[in-house]
C-alpha cells in the first residue's frame, strides 16, 4: 500500500507538470490557444509593447504592426493571423537599415547577428570595422535594396526606419521574398529615455534580454541624482545656422528639449515653437531667434549638419548679431560632437553633460566642447 501511495503521488505530480507545460514545447500549438499576458510595461517607451505566452512573445510596434517572436527550439503555431508577422529565431542574418539601431547592437555585443547594412558610412567604429572585414555587407539603402544579394545570402530579418513608408512597395517586396520587416519607431519617442529603452526590445529579439535590462537599469542609476535634482532657471538654446543664414531649432516637443529639461535647464524658446507638421525641427529667421535667445544663459551649437565650430569667433562669423548674445559675452557657448545625436545608448551620459554646463561644472566633457 505504501509503494502504491508513493506511485500515485508521483503520477499526480507528473500530470500537474504536463498541465503546466510551456505551450511552445507542443508541436501542435495553435495561435488561438496561446494566452498572452502583458509583461512589465516599459518605463518611458510608448512606441512598443510586449505580451508573453510561455516562450512566445507578441510584439506590437506603434499600436499597429504585430510580430510573433518564436524561439529557435519552438514550433511556429498554426493559424497565425494574417496581420501578425512571424519572427523565427535566430535572427542571425539581419539587414539593418535603421542606422540609429546600430548603437544598440554594439552595446549588446551582437554584431554577429548582422549581415547587411543600409549605409556605407558609420560614426561607430565597430560597424566600420565589420564592413572592412566583409562581415557586414552593404545591401543598398532603404529605397533601393539589393534584393538579389539579400536572398542569395539568406537574409532572415530587416530592420527599417520610418522612411520605408515613403517606399511601401520596397517593404512589400521584401516581405514577398520571405524577409520579415520591422520598422524601428525609437525616433518617434518623445522622451529621450524612451529612445534608450528600445535596447530592451533589441535584447529580446536577439537573445540578450537580461543584458539589455541590466544596461538600461545601469544607465538610469547613473543619472538618478540628475533626474532628482532641482529645476533651474538657466535657459538653453540648441540650434545651428543653415545654408541660407536662417536658424534651425528644435520644436518644443522634441526629445532634445526634453533632455535639456531633464538636465535641469529650460529651453530658450519655451513653448512657442510648435510645429503643425509635428516635425522635430524647424527653421526660423535670425531676427526671431535673436528675440528668443539673445538673453539665453547657454548656447549649444548642433554640429551634426553644419559641422563643428572651433571657437566662438566661428559662430560670430556666421552672423555678427551673435556678438550681442548673453551666452557669447559670458563664454557659455558649446558645440556638440558629431555623435551627440547618434549615440542613443549614451543618452544618460549626454543628459549628465547638459547638467554640467547648466550648473557651471563643465569639466571632463565628451559629447560637448566648450568654445573659447
Amino acid at each position: 500500500m505504501k509503494f502504491r501511495a508513493i506511485f500515485l503521488v508521483i503520477l499526480i505530480l507528473l500530470l500537474c507538470a504536463c498541465a503546466k507545460k510551456d505551450p511552445s514545447q507542443s508541436a501542435n500549438v495553435s495561435f488561438s490557444s496561446l494566452e498572452f499576458a502583458e509583461t512589465k510595461k516599459p518605463l518611458y517607451a510608448v512606441q512598443y509593447s510586449v505580451k508573453k505566452a510561455g516562450a512566445y512573445n507578441l510584439i506590437t510596434i506603434a499600436d499597429k504592426e504585430k510580430f510573433l517572436l518564436v524561439p529557435q527550439n519552438a514550433s511556429i503555431p498554426s493559424e497565425v493571423p494574417a496581420d501578425v508577422t512571424v519572427l523565427k529565431q535566430p535572427l542571425d542574418k539581419t539587414y539593418l537599415v535603421s542606422t540609429a539601431s546600430m548603437d544598440f547592437m554594439v552595446a549588446l555585443n551582437i554584431m554577429e547577428k548582422l549581415r547587411f547594412a543600409g549605409t556605407k558610412e558609420w560614426y561607430i567604429a565597430e560597424a566600420t570595422e565589420a564592413m572592412k572585414s566583409g562581415n557586414l555587407l552593404y545591401a543598398g539603402k532603404y529605397s533601393a535594396p539589393d534584393f538579389e544579394l539579400l536572398v542569395s545570402e539568406g537574409c532572415n530579418f530587416a530592420v527599417e526606419n520610418t522612411m520605408i513608408y515613403h517606399k511601401p512597395e520596397i517593404k512589400e517586396k521584401l516581405e514577398e521574398l520571405g524577409i520579415p520587416v520591422m520598422v524601428d519607431y525609437a525616433g518617434n519617442e518623445k522622451h529621450p529615455l524612451g529612445r534608450l529603452e528600445w535596447i530592451k526590445l533589441y535584447g529580446l529579439l536577439f537573445d540578450r534580454e537580461k543584458e539589455a535590462d541590466a544596461f538600461f537599469e545601469n544607465r538610469l542609476k547613473s543619472i538618478k541624482k540628475v533626474l532628482n535634482g532641482k529645476q533651474t532657471d538657466v535657459r538653453v538654446a540648441f540650434f545651428y545656422v543653415n545654408s541660407n543664414g536662417g536658424i534651425n531649432v528644435r520644436t518644443s516637443e522634441d526629445y532634445v528639449v526634453k533632455m535639456i529639461e531633464l538636465a535641469g535647464g529650460r529651453y530658450a524658446q519655451g513653448e512657442t515653437l510648435k510645429n503643425e507638421k509635428h516635425s522635430s525641427t524647424m527653421n526660423i529667421q535670425m531676427e526671431d531667434f535673436y528675440l528668443s535667445a539673445v538673453d539665453a544663459d547657454v548656447l549649444v551649437y548642433n554640429s551634426a549638419v553644419d559641422g563643428k565650430l572651433e571657437s566662438i569667433a566661428d559662430l560670430t562669423a556666421k552672423n555678427e548679431l551673435f556678438s550681442d548674445f548673453k551666452a557669447v559675452k559670458n563664454g557659455k557657448v558649446y558645440c556638440t560632437e558629431p555623435e551627440f545625436l547618434q549615440k542613443t545608448t549614451e543618452t544618460a551620459a549626454i543628459i549628465s553633460e547638459l547638467n554640467k554646463i547648466i550648473t557651471g561644472k563643465d569639466d571632463k566633457l565628451t559629447y560637448l566642447t566648450k568654445l573659447e
